[in-house]
């Protein structure tokens, strides 16, 4: 192989420096790292700031008022108001459009975030970064177990090859995760800005509880799931750690 292609013998050297490191890496997180981390999430499922019954405790009170309806000062200005309806309708272009409230400044100055569930996200971001992080340790350690390319023999490289898809599948699945508390974050933006422009609009206000009730269940489900995916890779690669590590039987091994 090495006359098919000339490798720098430091280059060399260091790639396979590289190996060894990722190797040592990921046999201790499969080993160790793994279930340490699912007791631990596990635990924190236990936390009561996850386990609250009742969700109106995590409600956010909106500091938004509502204006006193604007009279109008004289029948002039009534009439005023009645002439470029009926002008807007004549023209053709008076759609029925609420335009709301002009807003410049929050009162209360900037409106803050929902400090229960801003404090509970920050807990659980960094345990879905860890995931993924971990998760592209191990994939890449089980890709360099991957033996060359052979007819026949391949069932120890199938269970390899399926390692890798439920290590691909559980990244993707966390990077989900972020995108979901990225939505949460604008979508509720959205409302409150609504609730700025229509204050009398009751449905708004509570829009926006129902978010974040919402948010508050999806984050205790976020981190059952970051428990479940940490089991789930431990037992699976422990169960065929033989395969993953030695894929094919030695010509000696098979004749005994």
């Amino acid at each position: 192989m090495s006359s098919l292609l000339k490798v720098d013998n430091e280059i060399k050297t260091k790639v396979g420096a590289f190996r060894e490191r990722i190797t040592a890496e990921a046999e201790d997180l499969v080993a160790n790292f793994f279930p340490k981390k699912l007791l631990e999430l596990d635990n924190f499922l236990k936390d009561p700031i996850i386990n609250i019954t009742e969700l109106k405790e995590i409600h956010s009170e909106i500091n938004l008022t509502v204006p006193d309806p604007i009279l109008l000062s004289n029948l002039h200005d009534g009439l005023e108001a009645q002439n470029a309806k009926k002008r807007k309708l004549e023209d053709g272009s008076g759609e029925d459009k609420v335009t709301g409230t002009k807003v410049f400044v929050m009162p209360g100055g900037m409106m803050k975030s929902n400090a229960n569930l801003v404090d509970l996200i920050e807990k659980v971001k960094p345990e879905i970064r860890t995931l993924i992080e971990k998760c592209n340790t191990v994939k890449m350690w089980v890709q360099l177990l991957i033996p060359r390319i052979e007819d026949g023999n391949n069932f120890g490289v199938s269970i390899q090859e399926e390692t890798v898809a439920e290590l691909r599948t559980v990244e993707g699945e966390a990077a989900s995760y972020l995108d979901q508390i990225s939505r949460y974050y604008i979508t509720r933006a959205k409302l409150v800005s609504k609730i700025a422009k229509y204050p009398h609009v009751e449905d708004y206000r509570r829009t926006v509880t129902e978010i974040d009730e919402k948010e508050y269940i999806s984050l205790k489900i976020i981190v059952s799931e970051l428990r479940n995916q940490y089991v789930t890779l431990h037992d699976m690669i422990l169960k065929n750690i033989e395969k993953i590590k030695r894929p094919r039987s030695s010509n000696a091994d098979a004749l005994y």
